[in-house]
């Protein structure tokens, strides 16, 4: 039976409690037949001490949503996916609303995935172009 979107989006966000993804709020918001779109309020939580969004949490944002994508494109009954390599280009600053990353595939393999990550503002200016690489390890071996 497949779930509906409302499902999946819900299902995702539930598995996020505890979890950094909680601590930084960040929300899966839209998926289709090839993207993952998740959220992030940009507020004191993720600041640089200048008072800017931290690239760190524009990576963490970016990295989230990315894995997250291959967990939910892949048969995640026989395996599990992992972060290998995340590369972050910050572009602009913001200091307020929230920033929207968009996960879509480069390339979608039975062992590595490569995604792109845009992480766009209120107002869809580009902030950061991030890429992640993934692997499908099995669970039993």
């Amino acid at each position: 039976m497949q779930l509906s979107k409302e499902a999946v989006l819900a299902e995702a966000n539930l598995v996020f409690k505890g979890t950094l993804m909680e601590t930084l709020n960040i929300e899966m918001i839209d998926y289709g037949n090839d993207f993952l779109i998740a959220r992030m309020p940009v507020n004191s939580r993720v600041y640089q001490p200048d008072g800017v969004l931290h690239g760190g949490a524009t990576a963490a944002l970016a990295e989230s949503v990315g894995s997250f994508a291959s967990h939910i494109f892949l048969d995640t009954e026989k395996f599990f996916v992992r972060g290998i390599e995340i590369t972050a280009n910050h572009l602009k600053s913001v200091t307020e609303g929230f920033v929207y990353a968009k996960a879509t595939f480069l390339h979608k393999g039975r062992t590595t995935q490569l995604l792109d990550i845009k992480v766009t503002d209120d107002h869809g200016n580009l902030v950061s172009v991030c890429r992640l690489s993934t692997i499908s390890l099995p669970k039993n071996k």
